[in-house]
């Protein structure tokens, strides 16, 4: 299921957050546990999390860029079960790994092509997950109800990947996915791994997520640790 919005520019995450936790109310009553992706969807999510009265925690999930372009995705990485079985869905580390197969086939790419940059954003996740201190904010909250939020959707393979990381280690009853805006094609590829998404604006053309925003500086890690910090002095 998927909330249309209206179309418009936000003054910045703390404004987006806002925006998209007026349409997150009704899930107050769920108890729920606000994962965001750092190190952008963490001002977002500190909003919904600030609205909902619910903890806030991270997942962190990388982006796979293209070897000639690494702002454009064709795959993503979370943390999954370290003691997967081998021949699982997940990565040889207990990983979760999301291939955009149609687009590396239409980039004449193969896995093989991609992993040292696999190996590069495992490095950077592990260290973000070790930083974050990911998990450790809701470890004794239930896990029944979780929105995963972030502070916007391109193509749609971090979210995926955090998706489906949420599922295998936290196996939750009701799984949300929310974003200020969302691009409308991707919206399609990630109804299958999530019981409902939740975008304030859908654009048909969505080239960059920075340009639904006045301001969308860098989020530094320290302002990552702020938000997870304010929040739960707050509760």
């Amino acid at each position: 299921m998927n909330d249309n919005g209206s179309m418009q520019i936000f003054k910045d995450r703390t404004d987006a957050g806002q925006k998209l936790a007026e349409k997150l109310l009704e899930y107050k009553q769920d108890s729920p546990i606000v994962f965001a992706l750092p190190r952008g969807g963490v001002p977002v999510g500190y909003e919904v999390a600030k609205a909902l009265n619910a903890p806030l925690d991270t997942i962190v999930a990388r982006k796979i860029g293209a070897p000639s372009n690494p702002e454009f995705g064709v795959g993503a990485i979370a943390p999954g079960l370290r003691h997967a079985k081998a021949g699982s869905d997940l990565a040889e580390a207990g990983d979760v790994l999301v291939l955009d197969t149609e687009t590396l086939r239409s980039l004449g790419l193969k896995r093989e092509n991609l992993e040292n940059i696999i190996r590069q954003e495992k490095q950077e996740m592990e260290r973000r997950v070790s930083k974050y201190k990911s998990g450790e904010w809701s470890k004794n909250a239930p896990t029944d109800t979780i929105i995963i939020v972030d502070d916007g959707l391109a193509t749609g393979v971090t979210a995926r990947a955090a998706l489906q990381s949420a599922r295998i280690i936290y196996k939750p009853k009701k799984l949300i996915f929310a974003s200020p805006v969302c691009a409308r094609d991707s919206l399609e590829s990630l109804k299958p791994y999530a019981d409902r998404i939740v975008c304030v604006s859908e654009p048909e053309n969505l080239v960059a997520v920075g340009e639904w925003y006045e301001d969308f500086p860098q989020t530094s890690d320290e302002e990552v640790l702020h938000y997870l910090n304010k929040i739960m002095e707050q509760r």
